[in-house]
């Protein structure tokens, strides 16, 4: 029972259940290596001149570097060893950002808002963080935790959240008029291209889009999204600061944070170290919001699912398997313990024998009647014996023979001849 049941439990594990409401559409803009437009086309000095620069100052801002950070935070991370850092911008092929970690290997690198240092790597992981690093460039908190870890210092406290102010009317009077006439809004300086009128991330509504450049650190960034979706009730809002997407409208609560904790889990580190365009990012985020969408994890009910009894019983049987375990080996232990019962046997058998014999030439009539089934109990207790029948089985035919034999014993008037009497003489 227990090698059927591990069996059994082993083959369900490779048993699959895939539920799908339908194929989502294949992403339109994907973000394969080399071919999205993510590198910039930066230079940087060679070298032998990063490395001069970095020996002769504490802090290389490389031009083109778009990380920001407070120095007062990153120093008191520091303690008193100090710290060295070096900012190149996003966007650089894999030479250049290799000639920018080989410059000093004592400095820490920030390529784009990416951060490492000797052997280490930092990365944010939660929203709070994320839309300092792509939404403004503030790296503090990551870079603070790398040059404490450096340093061998204590782990900086948390930051508060980024702080958020409503737009001014001038600030949100452009954004409105631009969502009125064409849908969208795109400020001066941002890299994004005219966003699609339709998609299935938000299907059956036309969605607004406004995009921004990365907004300047130190100060609350402006929250466009509540605003305009209280302008346009009712239609899907999606703001992009810098390479960071939030979503304002229906169902935003169902969605929008999944969503994101999603799509920067899995590109916060590309996005980091390279430059792509705000319409690839927001074109990617979409294709996101669809999958999460046609998952059918938020808008729509779950499909009926049948019963299943192996589902139902498979927790039960590892239990089944410690039960079977567990029954084999008190049977085992039983089995080492019959030898020492088996000991007493044949004395026992011997003992009723001779007593048998004894007896034999004192009975007549009744008492013959009973001695003579005795003496058959004994012969089919030694036929028993010899043919290593199991020891209870031998030992019943024993109690039978030892009450017939008592029998005879007690219509003789013979106590000295009772089993447990005699027995307890031979056997002292």
């Amino acid at each position: 029972m227990a090698v059927g049941v591990l069996v059994t439990f082993l083959l369900v594990q490779r048993q699959s259940t895939y539920v799908s409401y339908g194929q989502a559409p294949a992403p339109a803009n994907p973000i394969p290596e080399g071919s999205a437009g993510e590198l910039s086309g930066a230079t940087i000095p060679s070298a032998e001149q990063l490395s001069a620069m970095v020996k002769s100052s504490p802090v290389v801002r490389l031009p083109g570097a778009i990380a920001t950070w407070d120095d007062n935070a990153v120093r008191a991370a520091a303690g008193t060893a100090g710290v060295r850092i070096i900012a190149a911008p996003p966007g650089l092929p894999k030479d250049l950002r290799d000639r920018v970690r080989n410059a000093d290997d004592d400095a820490v690198r920030i390529i784009g808002t990416e951060i490492s240092g000797g052997i280490y790597g930092v990365s944010s992981d939660r929203a709070a963080e994320w839309i300092r690093q792509f939404g403004t460039g503030d790296v503090t908190s990551p870079l603070a935790t790398l040059v404490a870890k450096l340093n061998h210092q204590p782990d900086p406290p948390d930051r508060p959240p980024l702080a958020r102010r409503d737009p001014t009317p001038a600030e949100l009077a452009p954004v409105t008029a631009g969502l009125r006439g064409t849908g969208h809004y795109l400020a001066p300086g941002t890299t994004a291209k005219t966003p699609p009128a339709t998609t299935p991330a938000f299907p059956g509504a036309q969605p607004l889009y406004v995009v921004l450049p990365q907004q300047p650190p130190g100060g609350p960034m402006v929250h466009f999204g509540p605003a305009l979706a209280r302008e346009f009730p009712g239609r899907p809002v999606v703001v992009v600061y810098g390479s960071w997407v939030e979503y304002d409208g229906p169902s935003a609560a169902e969605f929008a944070e999944v969503a994101s904790a999603s799509f920067y889990g899995q590109f916060g580190d590309r996005l980091s170290k390279y430059a792509y365009p705000q319409s690839t990012v927001l074109n990617a985020w979409l294709d996101r919001v669809t999958a999460i969408r046609y998952a059918g994890l938020f808008d729509r009910p779950l499909p009926y699912t049948p019963f299943d009894p192996l589902r139902v019983a498979l927790p039960a049987l590892p239990w089944l398997f410690a039960a079977c375990a567990a029954g084999f080996l008190i049977l085992s232990v039983r089995q080492v313990r019959q030898p020492a019962r088996a000991v007493r046997t044949p004395a026992r058998l011997a003992g009723l024998t001779a007593l048998a014999v004894e007896v034999s030439g004192l009975t007549d009539g009744e008492s013959a009647a009973s001695l003579t089934r005795g003496i058959t109990r004994l012969t089919a207790a030694r036929e028993a014996f010899d043919e290593q029948l199991p020891d209870k089985h031998v030992q019943r035919l024993l109690d039978q023979a030892e009450s017939e034999l008592d029998t005879t014993a007690e219509l003789l008037g013979r106590a000295d001849y009772r089993p447990a009497t005699f027995l307890r003489g031979r056997l002292a």
